[in-house]
């Protein structure tokens, strides 16, 4: 493999993590960078910071008022508010993960859709391909998260039934 071709493997493999990461307020907020899913799944571990949770929050576009929110990443309001006041605590590695997945998803299906706001707009409206269901509506269990990514790759691929 060439350097050029090596590099621009090593390009296309971290770009999804470091789009996520942006989501989360990048390295300046999460106090490290994100080169692969093993980086990832670390930062996952040690939980993620409060203060990635609430940027997340914060520099939503539709979502922030929006009940469907609270189900999707495993958290009440007040828990939401909870880690506001404490910025430097990291989440439980559950909250950590539903956050992290439905950072994901919004990442993905903004580059499906072209924005961030065409996204959230996606995630709340029923869809044909998922039974007419919201999906932001199932992203509260994991089989209803493989139900979304897998219909965003159908979507990508122009395979809508």
């Amino acid at each position: 493999m060439s350097e050029a071709t090596s590099y621009e493997a090593r390009t296309i493999e971290t770009e999804p993590f470091q789009q996520v990461a942006k989501l989360f307020g990048g390295s300046r907020v999460l106090h490290r960078r994100l080169n692969s899913q093993l980086d990832a799944h670390d930062l996952l571990l040690d939980g993620l910071p409060a203060a990635a949770l609430s940027y997340f929050v914060e520099n939503l576009v539709m979502l922030k008022g929006a009940g469907s929110l609270e189900k999707a990443i495993g958290m009440s309001i007040r828990t939401l508010q909870r880690h506001r006041d404490a910025p430097e605590k990291p989440l439980s590695q559950e909250h950590s993960g539903r956050t992290w997945k439905f950072a994901e998803i919004l990442a993905k299906a903004s580059t499906l859709f072209g924005s961030q706001e065409e996204a959230e707009q996606w995630l709340v409206r029923p869809a044909m391909g998922l039974d007419q269901r919201c999906p932001i509506d199932l992203l509260t269990t994991p089989s209803g998260v493989k139900l979304v990514e897998d219909f965003l790759v159908r979507l990508e691929y122009g395979v809508y039934a």
